[in-house]
This record gives C-alpha cells, sequence and structure tokens, in this order.
C-alpha cells in the first residue's frame, strides 16, 4: 500500500519499506545516531538489524517517503501489547529524513500514513515515541502533530552485543 500527497518537494510516496530500501534505511539510522547522540553505529550490525525487521514483520515494519524516485525518509513501526488498554500500543522508532527536505513536510506524511494504518487496522490503542530531551525541533514538530508528553522517563538496561 503506498499513498502520493504533494508537499514543497513535490509529489512524495510513502509506502512499506522493502528489501530495496535495506541500505538507505541503513544510512538513514547510522547518519541519525550520529546527528542526535553522537554516536558511531556499526554498519554491519545495522544492516543486519534493518534486514531483520524487512524479513520478519512480526518486529515492526519500515515506511519510507519517496521523492522523484529517492529515498528521502523514513520510519519504523514497533509493537508494545499493553494488557491496560487491551490493545497494541505503535512504537515510532528511527525516525530520519535527509536535510534538503526537511522542513518540506515528510515527517507530516509519514506520521500521517502511520494514524492512518493505526486506523485501519484496528486495535491499535495509542501511537508512541520517543525523543531526545535536548531535541526541541523534533519535539515542537510532534507538538504540532498533536502528540504530547506522556510524563513517563524511558529507563534502560543495556545487554552486551551477541
Amino acid at each position: 500500500m503506498s499513498r502520493s500527497t504533494e508537499n514543497a518537494a513535490g509529489p512524495a510516496q510513502i509506502r512499506l519499506g522493502s528489501g530495496d530500501e535495506i541500505d538507505a534505511i541503513s544510512r538513514f539510522n547510522i547518519a541519525m545516531a550520529e546527528e542526535t547522540e553522537s554516536l558511531s553505529l556499526d554498519p554491519e550490525r545495522v544492516r543486519h538489524g534493518v534486514t531483520a525487521v524487512i524479513d520478519n514483520p512480526e518486529l515492526g515494519f519500515y515506511l519510507v517517503a519517496k521523492v522523484d524516485g529517492e529515498t528521502v525518509g523514513c520510519l519504523m513501526i514497533t509493537n508494545e501489547w499493553s494488557d491496560w488498554r487491551n490493545g497494541m500500543f505503535w512504537w515510532i522508532q528511527s525516525v530520519y529524513v535527509t536535510p534538503d527536505h526537511r522542513g518540506k513536510g515528510i515527517y507530516r506524511q509519514l506520521y500521517g500514513d502511520v494514524l492512518s494504518r493505526a486506523l485501519n487496522r484496528g486495535g491499535v490503542c495509542g501511537i508512541r515515541l520517543y525523543v531526545e530531551h535536548e531535541n526541541a525541533v523534533a519535539q515542537d514538530v510532534y507538538r504540532a502533530l498533536g502528540m504530547s508528553n506522556s510524563g513517563y522517563l524511558v529507563f534502560e538496561h543495556c545487554m552486551p552485543p551477541t
């Protein structure tokens, strides 16, 4: 399923990511980690991680934005079951839009597609994402799209790589 809409860059096609986008999504994830957290990721590990999601829909799915045939943005959706709500939260992760396409509505289109898919699928009780405390630009975008701070902090315990 794909949808085309207009933005300042011209028509953008939003569709499910496939094996054709593994390289682009991998590059985007590496760039995002460097830009947002000054992290250098292992390209081979990232490629395997992206491939795992593409090959195993139970892990989640990617949406990609294409303008004039070029992949210019993506995000990943993963699932979290809520026993309190008897429904699935969709977590937006790995958001990236190429620098020359930022501010042109690409993320808005990706997010709109997420909302549409969630409503059409049913059983999705909410959409969540996490954002760095210092990333005020992204926070403003998310607020403008109707999202709000959930009040939760995210804690983690990282395991050694396998």
